[in-house]
């Protein structure tokens, strides 16, 4: 996070949530009325029918036409096969509201593809409906009451209202008080009037068409228009997903009253606490259900605040939060089920089918996007407080880093090094030479990467809030005017990035023509944008402040930051001219999000409970779409101690994003700043990372082909292993690499570590990466650690590239030489792959790169080109190659390359 506010409100704000997070600053579900009213905790019977008659057939959907038994209100449900066939598309809305309700714009790479949608048959209680381009995919449609049974080769693997929860609240006009209330107490005990239909809030609701939260008023201006949607996976035991929530990655029973639900509600929520399911910074509404046989998705595309429950088939918390997790399932207990519960919007339902853990995560990121291919240095170790002082504190942290020989690749500045706080400006007290001090870090083969948030300082000194407001670019209130928050600046407005107009005049900010205090090379860290507000309620934005179009901020909430990483994105994009690829990190997210930007976890704190946090919430993260994920190492608030730093190095080492941060009040904690011992464990932690940098680079373009995951869960590549589904304590790079950092302070002497089955029954073979020492049984075995040791594993099977020539950035290693690492399975085999190209530039897409192949086997190792009319000239070569697992030491060696002795060739052994 940013700077030190000036302010009495910020100071307060700060002193009120140092100590750890005020859970009364933040509503529960009995405090959000739409919850309250729509949750439900039991099975019931539902209350929508489907007009059979209504059936109207296309090419590529179906449209149906549902009741409401009671109020007769109507509504429109259409169905669609997603192109590819393992996918199905519902959306819900009514058939003739008072207005328009709001559909999700901007999280979908594009508009939906569908492809061929046929009924096959009809009846007075069923309508089947296949999918042309599926497998067994169907979907079955009750009639009365509704719900929607989805099949995947005959299967039942995800029923939608099969527990009866559906709920829609209409549009209406707001109920004229009645005159005399005697009277209607009299008509109400005569009969004369009769009780609300299930989907009418009660008339004694206080927030169904105004709320108030501690001093803060919503005006609701169109009264309650809640919707809920329950979804039931009957092939699964585990659910997981909905990031972010600083939980368990298999997901906790919540339906249980005096139990809130998982909240999806973006917030500023400093020292947040583990193991419950309060809202944090970024919401993606997507939960996976898994079962040995099957893994699918729901994908839930609505950006207003939403609520949650989890109806789990194992409702013991302990088992899933216990360091090695060998669970004993129930097979006889109804199946996991999740209900998800909006303040506004339309049903917009995405159904995977998988019917593997992996294809049902590459149907989310189809939908959403891949990450794309940072650049090198973004995927290295990055060095951030707050904050560094000014350029000299810069530069001796730089040199620091030279004297002890510990590779660095970006420094960051937090919002001090901004002229009071404005963004796009510096303090030149501190920082007088900006773009020289830029240039020197550049000369040495490193980056910068700078704080800009979206509250815009309110000064009439100040060019960008004078522009903002000349042009109508700012948020407004429900009067019309300009909405005024109060953040790390004092007063603020915040720049409405669903205006068009607003989006293209900030990205423009980012042109070196307009902020010429910086270069192309300058990363962007995009923080505070849930939108944090400091005197807001739960320290957010109103929700009946009004965005361009009219659109009501509670139908947006969750997206704002995500529409600030557009904008910045083009800025950055056009301010390399198209040439270079953007690093921006941001706090905020939603689905889609991961096609502009890295994420780290928040605000976390310096304890082993929030180190082991990091891998479950990166976890939900990854299969959630969002792969470049990290969090702060060492913890943001408090002071670690040498044991729990250095093994927070250790994990992080290993997780797609690498960076350390801390609060402007703590101490001091560059490496070399502990005893020695903690440095040189430091130091070793971050050279792993380089040496393993071609690996992460491969991973990293291999999840822009495919989406993916990079950092998966167990149960991704061992779905039929029951005692994998909920372990999150380690984790798979890939399907190369098993990691299973230290995270206990009582693990000094051994570490634990669960080897998983196949599903033939067998398990793989795994070779210890420091000492190539082969694992070959299954289960929990105890790994010796002593201060150095990252319990990692490569499996057999695979080939892995890396660099042996630690430098002190990641840029100066382009054309050092490669490693590989060749691991034998059972039959003597091995398969890898390795990505090359400028590491930097888009210049990929244009057919600049080389992906290799590599093969062992009977002996010979060999290498192809994957795509063939790819190329690129590279000085880099093969300098060494080491196979583990061969049954005896060869008497000989020979190198056979092609005319080129580039990109392919065969070294045989004998």
């Amino acid at each position: 996070m940013a700077g030190k506010g000036m302010l009495l409100v910020a100071l307060c704000y700060l002193l009120a949530t140092v100590a750890s997070v005020d859970r009364n600053n933040f509503k529960t579900c009995e405090q959000s009325s739409f919850c309250r009213r729509l949750r439900s905790l039991e099975p019931q019977t539902g209350e929508f029918e489907v007009l059979a008659q209504s059936l109207q057939q296309f090419k590529q959907y179906i449209t149906l036409t549902l009741a409401h038994q009671r109020t007769k209100h109507e509504y429109t449900l259409k169905l669609a096969c997603v192109k590819g066939g393992s996918s199905f598309h519902m959306q819900v809305d009514e058939k003739q509201p008072l207005s328009v309700r709001y559909r999700v714009q901007d999280a979908l790479v594009q508009e939906p593809q569908y492809g061929p949608t046929k009924v096959e048959s009809t009846s007075g209680t069923l309508i089947m409906v296949a999918c042309g381009e599926g497998d067994g995919v169907k979907a079955a449609i009750q009639v009365a009451p509704f719900k929607v049974d989805f099949f995947q080769q005959g299967k039942l693997v995800v029923t939608a209202n099969g527990k009866g929860m559906m709920r829609f609240e209409h549009l209406r006009h707001k109920p004229e008080p009645k005159a005399d209330p005697d009277q209607a107490e009299t008509e109400q005990k005569e009969g004369g009037e009769q009780p609300e239909p299930a989907d009418e809030p009660p008339a004694d609701d206080p927030g169904a068409w105004e709320e108030n939260f501690k001093s803060h008023h919503d005006s609701k201006p169109k009264g309650p228009e809640g919707l809920a949607l329950d979804f039931t996976f009957p092939q699964a035991k585990v659910l997981f997903g909905v990031p972010e929530h600083a939980d368990t990655f298999a997901l906790r029973h919540t339906a249980t009253k005096g139990t809130d639900p998982y909240r999806l509600y973006n917030l500023d929520v400093f020292e947040y606490e583990l193991n419950n399911g309060m809202a944090l910074y970024g919401s993606v509404p997507v939960v996976y259900g898994h079962g040995e046989t099957s893994t699918t998705g729901v994908f839930w595309l609505n950006a207003a605040e939403t609520w949650v429950d989890v109806f789990s088939t194992n409702r013991d918390t302990d088992v899933v939060s216990s360091l090695v997790n060998l669970v004993s399932w129930n097979s006889q207990t109804e199946p996991p089920a999740a209900n998800f519960i909006s303040e506004s919007g339309i049903m917009d339902v995405f159904v995977l089918l998988g019917p593997g853990p992996t294809d049902a995560f590459r149907q989310f990121t189809d939908l959403t996007g891949k990450g794309p291919l940072p650049q090198l240095y973004a995927i290295a170790y990055h060095q951030c407080r707050w904050n560094y002082n000014d350029e000299r504190d810069v530069e001796s942290v730089s040199a620091k880093f030279d004297e002890h020989d510990i590779p660095m690749d970006t420094m960051w500045l937090d919002i001090e090094y901004t002229d009071g706080k404005r963004y796009f400006t510096w303090d030149h007290h501190k920082f007088p030479h900006p773009v020289e001090m830029i240039r020197n870090l550049t000369e040495l083969g490193r980056h910068l990467t700078i704080i800009i948030d979206p509250h815009i300082k309110r000064d009439g000194g100040y060019f960008f809030h004078n522009e903002c407001t000349d042009r109508g670019l700012y948020v407004k209130n429900k009067d019309g005017g300009d909405y005024e928050g109060w953040c790390w600046p004092g007063a603020a407005s915040y720049v409405d990035f669903f205006n068009p107009d607003a989006r293209r005049h900030y990205a423009d900010q980012y042109l070196l023509e307009n902020f010429r205090e910086q270069s192309e090379t300058v990363g962007i860290w995009n923080d505070m944008n849930e939108p944090s507000v400091f005197n807001g309620p739960e320290v957010t934005m109103l929700k009946d402040n009004v965005h361009h179009g009219g659109l009501e901020h509670r139908d947006v909430h969750n997206l704002y930051g995500h529409m600030q990483l557009i904008a910045t994105f083009d800025g950055l994009l056009r301010r390399g001219q198209g040439r270079l690829r953007p690093f921006i990190l941001t706090r905020s997210h939603f689905a889609g999000s991961q096609r502009y930007a890295a994420v780290w976890t928040g605000d976390n704190m310096a304890e082993w409970g929030h180190l082991q946090a990091s891998i479950k919430m990166c976890l939900s993260l990854s299969v959630a779409g969002i792969s470049f994920c990290g969090a702060d190492v060492g913890g943001f608030f408090g002071n670690p101690d040498g044991e729990l730093f250095s093994r927070w190095y250790q994990t992080g080492a290993f997780q797609p994003f690498f960076r350390s941060h801390a609060h402007i009040d703590t101490k001091r904690r560059e490496p070399w700043l502990f005893p020695e011992d903690v440095k040189l464990v430091i130091r070793d932690a971050i050279r792993k990372r380089y040496r393993l940098l071609p690996f992460w680079y491969t991973m990293f373009y291999e999840h822009e082909r495919s989406g993916l995951p990079i950092m998966r869960p167990l149960l991704a590549h061992y779905p039929s292993d029951v005692n994998a589904f909920a372990i999150d304590h380690q984790f798979l790079l890939g399907d190369q690499l098993l990691v299973a950092p230290v995270l206990d302070q009582k693990q000094q002497r051994s570490r634990d570590v669960y080897f998983p089955v196949r599903a033939d029954g067998q398990g793989d073979w795994w070779y210890d990466w420091d000492t190539h020492r082969k694992h070959t049984a299954t289960g929990v075995e105890a790994i010796p650690c002593d201060s150095y040791k990252v319990p990692v594993f490569q499996r057999g099977g695979t080939i892995l590239p890396t660099k042996e020539r630690i430098r002190r950035a990641s840029t100066l290693m382009r054309h050092d030489p490669y490693t590989l690492t060749v691991a034998l399975d059972r039959e003597g085999r091995a398969k890898g792959t390795l990505y090359i190209d400028d590491e930097q530039s888009y210049e990929y897409r244009r057919g600049h790169y080389l992906y290799l192949e590599f093969e062992f086997r009977d002996g010979v190792l060999s290498s192809r080109k994957i795509d063939t009319t790819a190329t690129y000239q590279t000085d880099t070569w093969l300098e060494r190659v080491i196979v583990v697992g061969l049954g005896k030491t060869p008497a000989a060696a020979t190198l056979y390359t092609d005319a080129s002795g580039a990109a392919t060739g065969r070294l045989e052994l004998e």
